[in-house]
């Protein structure tokens, strides 16, 4: 791996300014915005949808980037396309050549399993994740990048009721809003440490993260055992490997399945966080 030392130091300023988020977007650990106000002066409070909330998290938190990464040395740059890899590019200004590459994702608690989260997306593990010098969908070459991370946000939502989703309010009454999402925990990992082995999701080529907060939060991933190499060839080959199981052809599935046919030990998979919750 190329600029290890940089990783590690870039790793651990991103887990720092991680754990400082929540004293620029929330008090009482609820979040600070609670509507959109037009010219008139009137407010309307937000839906808990999570496409709405993760994109007006991102608002909220672009500038402490920005400030984040001058305090360090880095540039920033956005994707130039919305679904492209990644979000945030970090590209050194000593040595331009040193870039990391940052996701910001959200996800929320299951409210009838708190521990564990709904889970989201790493990036796809199509064309550019398998073409490592491929310019399909991502800002640099995957190889370009001398580490691949996820700034994540776990937060529980408040579902408004009616009376309170349409109801105009005031400047006074901006504080007496109720918070759509609320008890935030925010966290920065590479993203192979937080991987399983399944999809994100049913109809694109995404990685899809573990879902236990407190492996989340300990990068204790289906991977953490076996290390970066080998999530790489997992993921390159997912879907494409076929296997023969009980005297038919099946593609392979699952990283047991994977250390199998590689006749590598079955102690490099990591059960307990590939395992998702049960009802």
């Amino acid at each position: 791996m190329k600029n290890e030392a940089e990783k590690y130091i870039f790793k651990m300023y991103l887990k720092d300014f991680a754990s400082t988020l929540t004293n620029f977007i929330t008090k009482d650990n609820e979040w600070t915005i609670r509507g959109f106000i037009d010219i008139f002066k009137n407010i309307y409070a937000i839906s808990s949808d999570t496409k709405i909330v993760s994109k007006l998290l991102e608002l909220h938190l672009f500038p402490h980037f920005l400030s984040f990464a001058e305090s360090i040395g880095y540039d920033i740059e956005l994707a130039a396309f919305q679904n492209w890899y990644p979000d945030l590019t970090f590209i050194c200004k000593k040595n331009r050549n040193i870039k990391f590459a940052v996701d910001l994702k959200t996800t929320y608690r299951d409210e009838d399993c708190p521990s564990f989260c709904n889970g989201f997306t790493l990036g796809s593990h199509g064309e550019y994740f398998i073409n490592r010098n491929s310019t399909k969908n991502i800002q640099y070459p995957y190889n370009d990048y001398s580490g691949h991370f996820c700034l994540g946000i776990i937060y529980s939502r408040r579902v408004l009721d009616k009376h309170e989703e349409t109801q105009l309010y005031s400047i006074d009454e901006v504080e007496s809003i109720p918070a759509v999402i609320t008890n935030f925990i925010f966290f920065a990992e590479e993203k192979w440490k937080i991987a399983s082995d399944k999809g994100g999701s049913g109809n694109t080529a995404n990685i899809g993260s573990i879902q236990k907060i407190e492996d989340i939060l300990n990068g204790n991933g289906v991977f953490a055992k076996a290390g970066e190499e080998l999530f790489d060839d997992y993921w390159a080959n997912f879907g494409k490997i076929e296997i023969l199981a009980n005297g038919k052809r099946k593609k392979l599935s699952s990283f047991e399945e994977y250390l199998q046919y590689r006749g590598l030990p079955a102690n490099l998979n990591n059960p307990k966080a590939s395992k998702r919750r049960t009802r």
